[in-house]
């Protein structure tokens, strides 16, 4: 499609709307403007912004104090948290073998090992939500930049425009300002679905604290 003079600057705003770039700043998740407002002005996602998680959200079991570290000290419950954390394993799958590991073990330290089992689960999944929340912030300021650089050509294709609409340089920049701004709004819809990792992450959690809970004795 050809478009020349202001018609393009018109087609550059339609396509920068939905973002709200145009005229109001960023929305990067295509969220109305009465969305709720958020404390930290890099979160981008409808989602509410959780930076972390506590275990009373997830566990009514006994005390993790010591679980937290010990853990880590027990090679068996440390490969299989760490496994069972990994989302490539479906959920099915994860809490089979959380029954299965739970049937084989001495019944005077089901408990114990339980609960071991699942702060390791906590912990992993815990720490790989938050790395995914910093990556979507440090994806959002990137885009932040990538708009403020679409304002500027936009606001200075309009001065070239306005001097010589026919210039090789009005051109050229109405040619890499489109590409900037398709560019710009393919990543918007991207992070429409990345800002779903968190929530997916806590779903695991969940899941797999309940299976485990299942199992400790009464």
């Amino acid at each position: 499609m050809v478009v020349s003079g202001c018609r393009f600057l018109i087609v550059v705003a339609a396509m920068l709307a939905p973002t709200g770039l145009a005229l109001t700043g960023l929305a990067l998740t295509g969220a109305p403007a009465i969305a709720q407002p958020r404390k930290d002005p890099d979160w981008p996602c409808i989602q509410p912004e959780v930076p972390t998680l506590s275990v009373v959200q997830v566990w009514t079991g006994p005390s993790v104090d010591k679980a937290i570290t010990a853990w880590r000290d027990d090679e068996e419950i440390a490969g299989l948290a760490r496994r069972l954390s990994a989302r490539r394993m479906p959920i099915e799958d994860a809490e089979d073998a959380v029954r299965d590991f739970s049937a084989r073990l001495d019944p005077s330290r089901r408990e114990e090992r339980l609960t071991q089992l699942f702060a390791g689960i906590f912990t992993t999944l815990n720490a790989e939500r938050s790395e995914v929340m910093n990556g979507i912030k440090h994806y959002a300021r990137r885009q932040k930049a990538m708009a403020e650089e679409i304002r500027m050509q936009q606001s200075r294709l309009s001065d070239l425009r306005q001097a010589s609409p026919n210039s090789p340089q009005a051109q050229e920049l109405k040619t890499n300002l489109l590409v900037q701004v398709r560019i710009f709004d393919d990543r918007r819809h991207s992070l429409t679905y990345v800002c779903e990792v968190p929530s997916l992450i806590e779903q695991r959690l969940f899941a797999l604290a309940r299976v485990i809970q299942a199992d400790l004795p009464d």
